[in-house]
Formats: structure tokens, C-alpha cells, sequence
């Protein structure tokens, strides 16, 4: 009986509110768009478990009734995949949902005990599928095996001010603390912290607000620096070496930085709440390459944006979305705190096809006329 109590708890809590449909039959969305040669496509949005298109057994409609709310994402603040799940941390439920894409499940880490989940924050998974979670009320970083069992946690007394964010490199895990304007770097088998870098400020390597951070294949870090309006790039010592952006409200520049990533080429991606969009740069020069995304009524609408995430390992799944002309790389997934689409799924690759293909009006070349195709 306890049992199945709290299953209906469960089925309860992920409900939330309720599911809005979203059209799957929209036209294809690129950046930068036709006729220019696209290097993103819009593939997918994941809201509910009716967007994982997993059917409803016979079991489930007798036991719950034919009409039954999906389990819902509510505000996507982290994400981070493995191959066959991308794991979410959503800030509305305070809980770590986990949409399993290869068996179409919907649900979540069940932690308990040493394990239990106050307010969690950043996720960092391993390819060993080891999930490190930071949890702001606790002040901690819980860390889960691939199991989902607790494992163990990172934060003595005062260690942490309020961690926000995490990236694991090697021996090191890096978290990111808002309010001592730090990421603290600890000991992956000890616990104890090894070096803090930055401290607040304004000058280069100094950071304010701090709010997410990533590594790159070598350990080099990048941090969110919230309130200077950058994103500060540090060596795997803790060395810095150049900043990207500054404030303002033309490309290149922030209000409202959020989640970053950075991809095997060396672009690095910046999420603005603000201007709801994703903003790539050229790691090596600085220079702006592309933005994408917008706050409009359309399938690649993002809506107060927070969490990015780079995904190489699971574009099999999403393949079927894909236009017949772009051949896909990787995945990019942005997640919104607002609105009716949770998490927004991105391809990056390359326009294989003519320049033209795929709009609603064309060229004429012998007259220079448009015509409707």
C-alpha cells in the first residue's frame, strides 16, 4: 500500500501544470538562414513524456485512466547528457529529472537519506555516468553512481558559499560559488579544497557573481562571470588567460549571461536570459561568430534560457529530425526557466545541399524574379 501511495505522489509531482501541445509539423528553422549556408538546425523540443513518444501500456490507462496529464519539465535550469540520457535539473521541481532517450522513460533521481536533494543547482555527468549535483541549500556538492544510489558529497563546514555550479576534469572538481565569487577547486578522492580561483572583482581573473562554468578536452576553464558581463577562460592551473563579451546589447556583448559550453572545435557558447538567445565565439580569436535562438512564437523560441549543453554521443536519436540537406555533428541543447518549451535540442553540422533548398520562395536567375514554389 505504501508503495503505491507513493507512486501516485510520484505521478502527481511531475504533473505540475499542465502540458501545452507544441506542433511537430513546423517548417525547418537554420542559423544563419537560407539562402546563407546554415551551421544550425532547430531538431526537437522535450517538455513532457508525450515528447519522449513512449506509448502508454493497457496497465498504465486501467490503473491511471485513459486521460492522464503527462509528467512535465517546469523551469530547465542544467543539463547534462549520457549516451541514451540527458539529465535535467529543473529549479520548479528541485528535483534531477533524467529522460532516458533510448527506453522513452520519464522520471527522476529518487535520493533519500544522506542523498536527499534540497535545492539542487548545476549537474556534471561523467562518461561513467557518475552525476555530480550542486545543491545550494546544503551547500554541497551530492554526487550519485550510475546507479542513481548516493555515493558521496563534496562540501566540509564553510567550504562553500552557495555552489551554483559543477565540472569534474581528472582528480579535480570545480565548483562554482556565487556568493564567494570563487570556483573552488577540490580534490576529487579527498575532498579538500585544492586552490580557489578568482576572488571578487573587476580586474581580469577577478570574478563577481559567478554563475556556471565548463572545461574543455584539455582543462582549461571557463566561468560565467554573471555581473562583469564576461566569460573569463582559465589554464588547468587556475592561470587566466583572456576574457570573451562585455556589457552592451549588440553581438558580442551581454546583459544577462547564463549557461556556457564549449565544443571539440573550440567555439565556445554563451547563453543570455536577456537577450534570449545563445551567442557563439571563436576560442582562439574572440570573435563572434553566430547567434541563435529568439523570443518569438516558433518552434526554435527559447524563453528565458539558462542551461546549455554540448551532446556528441546521442545524435542517432535526433537523426530523423534532421533536413535532408544538413549533415549533423553534435547536439546543442538549451533549456528555458519560462514558457511552453522546456529543453530545445540544436544540431550543429553543415548545409550539404543548394544554397536554396528548403525556402518558400526562390530566385528566377534568368529574370531576377521571385517565384512561389
Amino acid at each position: 500500500m505504501k508503495h503505491f501511495i507513493l507512486t501516485i505522489l510520484v505521478v502527481v509531482v511531475f504533473m505540475g501544470c499542465a502540458a501545452q501541445e507544441i506542433k511537430r509539423d513546423e517548417p525547418a528553422v537554420f542559423y544563419p538562414k537560407l539562402p546563407e549556408q546554415p551551421r544550425i538546425q532547430f531538431l526537437y523540443t522535450i517538455s513532457n513524456e508525450s515528447d519522449l513518444e513512449k506509448k502508454r501500456s493497457s496497465f498504465d490507462e486501467f490503473l491511471l485512466g485513459e486521460e492522464v496529464t503527462p509528467k512535465v519539465l517546469h523551469r530547465v535550469y542544467d543539463i547534462a547528457p549520457v549516451r541514451g540520457k540527458i539529465y535535467v535539473s529543473d529549479r520548479g521541481f528541485k528535483q534531477i529529472i533524467i529522460l532516458d532517450i533510448e527506453k522513452n522513460e520519464f522520471d527522476y533521481i529518487d535520493a533519500k537519506g544522506e542523498g536527499t536533494l534540497t535545492d539542487p543547482a548545476g549537474i556534471w555527468v561523467g562518461k561513467d555516468d557518475v552525476k555530480y549535483v550542486t545543491d545550494m541549500a546544503r551547500k554541497q556538492v551530492v554526487v550519485f553512481d550510475r546507479e542513481n544510489k548516493y555515493l558521496r558529497t563534496y562540501g566540509a563546514l564553510d567550504q562553500f558559499g552557495k555552489p551554483l555550479d559543477v565540472a569534474v576534469f581528472g582528480n579535480k572538481v570545480y565548483v562554482c560559488d556565487i556568493d564567494q565569487h570563487t570556483v573552488v577547486v577540490v580534490n576529487k578522492k579527498t575532498g579538500k579544497t585544492i586552490q580557489k580561483i578568482g576572488g571578487p572583482g573587476e580586474a581580469e581573473g577577478k570574478l563577481y557573481k559567478p554563475t556556471h562554468i565548463t572545461l574543455d578536452h584539455e582543462g582549461n576553464l571557463f566561468v560565467n562571470d554573471s555581473f562583469n558581463f564576461r566569460v573569463s577562460k582559465f589554464d588547468p592551473e587556475g592561470k587566466y588567460i583572456k576574457s570573451f563579451g562585455a556589457q552592451g546589447d549588440t553581438p558580442g556583448t551581454f546583459a544577462r549571461p547564463k549557461g556556457i559550453a564549449v565544443d571539440e572545435e573550440e567555439h565556445l557558447y554563451v547563453v543570455d536570459t536577456a537577450f534570449e538567445n545563445v551567442q557563439i565565439f571563436d576560442v582562439n580569436s574572440g570573435a563572434i561568430l553566430l547567434a541563435f535562438g529568439e523570443h518569438q512564437v516558433g518552434p526554435a523560441s527559447l524563453y528565458l534560457p539558462a542551461g546549455i549543453r554540448i551532446d556528441y554521443e546521442n545524435t542517432g536519436y535526433f537523426q530523423k529530425f534532421v533536413d535532408k540537406n544538413f549533415k549533423l555533428k553534435y547536439l546543442i541543447y538549451v533549456g528555458n526557466m519560462v514558457g511552453p518549451r522546456k529543453l530545445n535540442v540544436f544540431g550543429f553540422g553543415e548545409w550539404i545541399g543548394s544554397p536554396l533548398e528548403g525556402t518558400e520562395e526562390s530566385v528566377d536567375e534568368s529574370s531576377g524574379e521571385e517565384k512561389q514554389e
